[in-house]
């Protein structure tokens, strides 16, 4: 049987014409039969291909001609069948995904240590802690014996993670490692930054030591991204698995669960009759009245709000970048917490308003004793399987964190409720809407279902409450929507340089109150977009606390418990499972407030 090369690599080096060169590599890659990833940028290259061996050394000639890639090396391994299902060439603002200003492996990095001098230094016993950067799915599978875990979901959480760890372990030998190195490439400068002194990176990743030194030290397997899952430390293909709906790295006893239903299900998210659904649902309930009793953010904590410096204010003092960049605070203002000691640097330490601040670094804004402000937590899973959550949302609740609000959102609440998973809504609806928002379990899933938003392929139906009759049945309003924030992150209409929006109205009921009840189709999805259409047509929705005429300066966008409603109702959502490609269908029941 013949068998096919697998190649991984990566080079952090300034890449130009990207355009022309996605193209070019695409077509040659198809032409030649080779199937993988090919992520470029303008700080390098990053790739997982497999083929036959002819045709990747024809795509690694190719490479070592572009300016900066001359010695790109990869690490090679075999397979007895192709690992990958297409070919994609892609280009992203980073190869691998930080979030970090002024980071910049193709300028510094830190040492490296090579794998037959780790093994060596382990062998020894030489004290020495081994960082593992991977998230927490990799690490399941295996890694060095000892090895300090992170518990990561993604490696944009290893900053927060870093300034958890010790302050004792800045001054200690630190070997940091992932599968194939480049996450170290901007770990080890971001450790360093962060006052770390002693920091190495293994060269080559877990591949490469399997290579140089097979399992010793090392427990278990190396998870790959393609459909192996595993090599062992001789490189070959593992049995283990991966669930399709969950993720879920699955070792072979694992997949001998009875749950386990390859493409469908797996120990860790098995669901089967109508029965068990329900009683899911119930203990999610129950989970969910436990988590905000009380209210997570109704009990007094000290909140250190992380500000990072954009590049275009290297060089500025600590006040003119909070004043010119978080302008919703006065400078004033920022002047007087600078005295009081509320900005801090990296090790805690106040920093003076006269600071001079530097692009990338990060400053944490301390907000001692913060009480957040009450909202009503009736959240009601109205559908929940392995890749979605469909939720009924109550108002006011905050979707995500902003403002006056970060633990008391509806983001914090199911975090708490489904750790270690981090749910993440697949679009959002305002802190005072109530009704349908549908959540993706895991990352994968939330990179299938949100371009479905994107696209305009998801149906979603409101229904509101408006002062006044309209004197007409159906209305289409596509007045564009300004993309710049007013106060309190409010929009407006701009009819020169907004955005594209359009909202399909449809009049349910006219009301002998002086009210009406419509019904509003989104065929895009501009922020506050049916409240402004609405205002813009003279008919403000019922109990809005912003887009009204008589609207008071400096009033909250977010709603008291006892303030009137905002007639605002999420209420019938359609949408693709990004699982099974079924088109799904929901419908909420409004509250007292529509009449309904």
């Amino acid at each position: 049987m013949s068998t096919i090369s697998n190649i991984a690599a990566y080079r952090f080096a300034p890449l130009g014409e990207l355009r022309a060169l996605r193209a070019r590599l695409l077509e040659k890659c198809r032409a030649w039969g080779l199937k993988g990833t090919i992520l470029l940028s303008g700080e390098g290259i990053n790739l997982f291909v497999a083929g036959g061996t002819d045709e990747i050394e024809l795509l690694l000639a190719e490479l070592r001609a572009i300016p900066g890639l001359e010695d790109l090396t990869p690490k090679v391994s075999v397979s007895e069948h192709q690992p990958f299902n297409r070919m994609l060439v892609r280009i992203k603002k980073e190869i691998i995904a930080f979030g970090v200003e002024g980071i910049q492996p193709e300028k510094k990095t830190s040492r490296k240590i090579a794998a037959q001098t780790l093994k060596q230094w382990l062998d020894e016993g030489r004290p020495v802690t081994l960082l593992d950067t991977r998230n927490d799915y990799e690490v399941k599978l295996g890694t060095f014996r000892g090895a300090k875990v992170l518990g990561l979901d993604h490696f944009r959480e290893f900053p927060d993670a870093v300034r958890k760890l010790p302050a004792d372990l800045k001054q200690e030998p630190i070997v940091m490692f992932c599968t194939g190195g480049i996450r170290c490439e901007k770990a080890g400068p971001y450790m360093e930054r962060e006052g770390f002194i002693d920091v190495f990176q293994l060269d080559g990743g877990i591949l490469k030591y399997f290579e140089e030194c097979g399992g010793a030290h090392y427990d278990g397997e190396c998870f790959v991204f393609d459909q192996r899952v595993g090599v062992d430390p001789a490189l070959r293909e593992t049995q283990s698995s991966q669930c399709y709906g969950c993720l879920a790295p699955l070792t072979a006893e694992e997949q001998r669960d009875a749950r386990y239903v390859p493409g469908k299900t797996c120990p860790y998210c098995y669901a089967t009759s109508a029965e068990q659904v329900a009683e899911t649902i119930r203990k999610r309930h129950e989970q969910i009245a436990r988590a905000t009793d009380p209210l997570p953010g109704s009990v007094p904590y000290d909140n250190r709000k992380p500000v990072t410096v954009p590049g275009e204010w290297d060089g500025a003092t600590l006040l003119d970048f909070l004043a010119g960049v978080l302008k919703h605070i006065s400078r004033d203002e920022w002047n007087l917490r600078c005295e009081a000691g509320a900005l801090l640097n990296r090790e805690s330490k106040p920093v003076s308003a006269t600071h001079p601040v530097r692009a990338g670094e990060r400053y944490f804004h301390l907000q001692p004793g913060i009480v957040e402000p009450a909202v009503s937590a009736d959240v009601r899973v109205v559908h929940e399987d392995e890749a979605i959550l469909v939720l009924h949302k109550p108002a006011p609740l905050p979707v995500h964190p902003c403002g006056r609000f970060n633990r008391n959102t509806l983001q914090f609440i199911l975090q708490q409720v489904y750790h270690p998973q981090r749910p993440r809504p697949a679009h959002r609806l305002d802190a005072n809407t109530t009704g349908l928002i549908v959540v993706a379990r895991t990352r994968h899933f939330a990179g299938i279902l949100q371009p479905q938003f994107e696209r305009g392929e998801v149906e979603k139906t409101y229904l509101v409450k408006v002062d006044g009759h309209p004197d007409w049945d159906k209305h289409v309003c596509d007045a564009p929507i300004g993309e710049t924030p007013h106060e309190a992150g409010t929009r407006e209409i701009d009819p020169e340089s907004g955005r594209p929006a359009r909202t399909e109205f449809e009049v349910l009921a006219r009301r002998d109150d002086g009210t009406a009840l419509l019904q509003a189709r989104l065929q895009t999805g501009r922020t506050n977009q049916i409240r402004l259409h609405l205002r813009h047509l003279g008919f403000p929705v019922s109990g809005d606390p912003v887009y009204r005429a008589d609207r008071e300066s400096g009033v909250a966008p977010t709603l008291g418990l006892d303030d009137p409603p905002l007639a605002l109702h999420s209420w019938k959502l359609s949408f693709l499972h990004p699982l099974t490609g079924q088109r799904l269908h929901f419908e909420a029941a409004p509250g007292p407030a529509f009449g309904w």
